[in-house]
């Protein structure tokens, strides 16, 4: 292409020269002189042109600057879904299972003496005897705590266990009592803990009608457990 370009040039300035020639007669005066043309002219006209084509070809080409490489946007992370949990504002805390008491249990039998509703006068002392089961695994130890947990206490106190029972025993735990001078229906609720006061098992209760308030009707009494062996007395300290 340059090379075209290059000979085109030197073809223009020649044939302006040969114009120049004929258009003088042989036989006319020679008004202007002649135009000649050396050869570092011709040689400065052809550089001419090449720099001015090598210009139009530089503008004409496309630019070798580099296209700037697109930086891709960082993908924004989606946000959790809550899928339950406590509500805010709600307690957190949850009460610990202690795995000292894992294997105690304690199931209610039946009532050896004071049966529900027993009626009664104020003032009289009588002994409410339960009869259990040890339904756990392990033993009961001695120094274990028989404590009223809700309701009157009829002026009675904690029992502490005398000996260990066996796991898999029945056992009859007595309480000595008495009935408040309070006429109505009363009702005392009763609990096995270990020695550290850690509550386990059934919670029994006993119910008397003192004054001859109207009965309690029992609706709920747990199922009756066949004895397996010999069931012992404890006597409560007062």
């Amino acid at each position: 292409m340059l090379k075209i370009r290059l000979m085109t040039g030197i073809q223009v300035v020649m044939m302006t020269g040969a114009l120049l020639l004929a258009s003088c007669g042989a036989n006319v005066p020679e008004l202007t002189p002649t135009v000649t043309f050396s050869a570092d002219q011709i040689r400065t006209e052809a550089v001419t042109t090449f720099s001015a084509a090598l210009s139009e070809t530089a503008f004409a080409a496309p630019s070798d600057t580099p296209v700037p490489t697109l930086t891709p946007v960082p993908t924004l992370s989606t946000l959790a879904t809550s899928t339950g949990g406590v509500p805010f504002g709600a307690a957190t805390s949850v009460a610990p299972t202690s795995a000292a008491t894992a294997c105690y249990g304690l199931t209610f039998v039946s009532d050896v003496s004071i049966p529900d509703n027993t009626p009664m006068t104020a003032g009289r002392t009588f002994t409410k005897t339960w009869k259990v089961l040890n339904s756990g695994s392990c033993a009961w130890d001695a120094g274990f705590k028989f404590a009223l947990t809700g309701g009157d206490p009829m002026g009675s106190s904690t029992l502490t266990l005398p000996s260990s029972v066996a796991a898999g025993a029945q056992y009859d735990i007595s309480v000595p009592m008495t009935a408040p001078s309070t006429s109505g229906t009363l009702r005392g609720n009763w609990r096995m803990s270990t020695a550290s006061g850690q509550f386990f098992g059934d919670e029994v209760y006993v119910v008397i009608v003192v004054g001859g308030g109207s009965a309690a009707t029992n609706t709920s009494g747990p199922a009756a457990a066949t004895s397996t062996t010999a069931p012992a007395t404890a006597t409560a300290t007062p």
